[in-house]
C-alpha cells in the first residue's frame, strides 16, 4: 500500500522550501524503484561522505558517474556476453541507474572502482560568506554623531 502526502498546505505557510518539498516528493516516488545494486552511504568526516555501490561483475567501462546541479547519477550497463556454459547465473549483470540528491555546496571529489565496489567521494564546501563568523561585542560602542542636514539648494537672498 503506497501512501501519498499532499504538501500543498505547507506551501501556503512557507517561503523558500520548494526544493525540500520536491526532494520529499521524489523520494516518495523513488521507493518503487529497485534498490539493486545495493549501496552504502557513509559519513567519513565532518564535511565528507562516501557512496559505495556493489557492482560485482561490472568493469570500469560499464559504469558511468555524472554530477550535475546537486544530482549524482550512477548508471551501469554491462556488455553483452554469451550465456553458453553457465549452469546457474547468480551474479546479476542487468542495467541499473541510481540517483542521489545532494545538499547545497556538496560536490563530487572523485570515484574509484576496487574489489567490486564503486566508491564516490563527496565533500561539503561551505563558502566563506555563509560560514558563521564571530561578532565582537564592544563595551563602549561609538555613538553615531548626528549629521548636518545636506544642503541641496543655495542660500536664499534676503533683500
Amino acid at each position: 500500500m503506497a501512501t501519498s502526502y499532499d504538501y500543498a498546505p505547507l506551501f501556503r505557510s512557507s517561503v523558500g522550501f520548494d526544493r525540500v518539498f520536491s526532494l520529499l516528493e521524489n523520494a516518495q516516488r523513488a521507493r518503487s524503484v529497485s534498490d539493486w545494486p545495493p549501496y552504502d552511504i557513509a559519513k567519513t568526516s565532518d564535511d565528507s561522505y562516501r557512496i559505495s555501490i556493489a557492482v560485482a561483475g561490472f568493469e570500469q567501462a560499464d559504469l558511468d558517474v555524472t554530477f550535475q546541479s546537486n544530482l549524482v547519477t550512477v548508471t551501469g550497463k554491462k556488455q553483452e556476453t554469451d550465456n553458453d556454459g553457465y549452469l546457474h547465473r547468480g551474479i546479476a549483470g542487468r542495467p541499473f541507474e541510481h540517483r542521489f540528491e545532494l545538499a547545497d555546496h556538496v560536490r563530487v571529489t572523485g570515484a574509484g572502482l576496487k574489489n567490486g565496489l564503486l566508491s564516490i567521494d563527496l565533500v561539503r564546501e561551505i563558502p566563506e560568506a555563509l560560514k558563521p563568523r564571530k561578532i565582537e561585542i564592544q563595551t563602549n560602542p561609538a555613538r553615531a554623531q548626528p549629521c548636518a542636514p545636506v544642503q541641496i539648494e543655495g542660500q536664499k537672498n534676503v533683500a
